[in-house]
């Protein structure tokens, strides 16, 4: 049975019996993509969920996308914002948007992304900040911010904690796109399924991930993330610099605004596609 925990303008979250909880992007009109209310509602959530103090009322955490995409990445008037804006906005509004995947990849028990559809730029470092990831077998992931002259920045540490640099490099550069099916050899997804079978599949892991005590569960969390270590604050301020700073360079500016007239950046005459 689902009960509402939180309902707010950009994010849902519900209780599920046995201490699972859903935090579901409502944004499907838009493809569940980012702005600034959606980081924060996230932001604001993960933290007053993972205080919950009784491991029995908090044992599970699913990450879904209301509609056909679980997330696009950045809204496309959100994007527009960021490119007019100055570098200590874009510092600002990147550690903001840091802080908020730092809280996902830290939240004390196992987090679960159901992908549909799509996972690009920001839905992938969602993907990349989970512990599991179910998707189905022709959903499209890709970091696309080299196309536009920017950078993933904040959520490049846990896409290379999660798949290493030889695989992150090639999504990282150059802006690929891979189906789910294809990102089971980086072991950034971990099971597909046929869109039809996605649910009844989620709930099987579910139940898997349930055999675990929630003590243990969430010790077992905390040795995983002392073997591999987050990023530092001088590596977080590194890359909250590099996407603030290519936000605010004029190739960033030149590329989004490429972008929005549906023409090729300046830096691609001459490529052949």
């Amino acid at each position: 049975m689902n009960n509402i925990y939180y309902s707010g303008k950009c994010i849902r979250v519900e209780s599920l019996d046995h201490g699972v909880k859903k935090l579901i992007l409502t944004r499907s009109d838009i493809r569940n993509a980012f702005n600034e209310s959606m980081i924060k509602e996230i932001s604001t959530m993960l933290s007053e969920l993972s205080k919950i103090e009784n491991v029995n009322e908090m044992r599970l955490l699913i990450l879904e996308g209301e509609g056909k995409v679980f997330c696009a990445g950045a809204d496309l008037n959100y994007m527009k914002d960021q490119s007019l804006r100055n570098l200590e906005q874009n510092k600002e509004d990147a550690t903001n948007l840091g802080q908020m995947f730092y809280k996902l990849a830290s939240f004390p028990c196992p987090v679960i992304s159901l992908v549909q559809g799509a996972a690009i730029g920001g839905g992938f470092g969602l993907v990349a900040c989970s512990d599991f990831t179910l998707a189905e077998e022709n959903a499209i992931f890709a970091t696309s911010e080299v196309l536009l002259g920017i950078v993933p920045g904040v959520i490049s540490p846990y896409i290379i904690r999660k798949i290493g640099v030889a695989h992150a490099s090639s999504f990282l550069l150059n802006g690929k796109k891979l189906t789910g099916k294809e990102c089971l050899i980086s072991g950034l997804v971990n099971k597909i399924a046929d869109h039809e079978n996605l649910k009844t599949e989620l709930n099987t892991l579910i139940n898997s991930f349930l055999l675990a005590g929630p003590n243990a569960a969430r010790r077992t969390k905390e040795l995983i993330i002392n073997a591999s270590p987050f990023p530092n604050k001088s590596q977080f301020d590194f890359t909250v610099k590099q996407i603030a700073e290519a936000r605010s360079s004029n190739e960033g500016k030149a590329g989004i605004l490429a972008f929005f007239e549906k023409n090729s950046p300046y830096w691609c005459n001459g490529i052949t596609k």
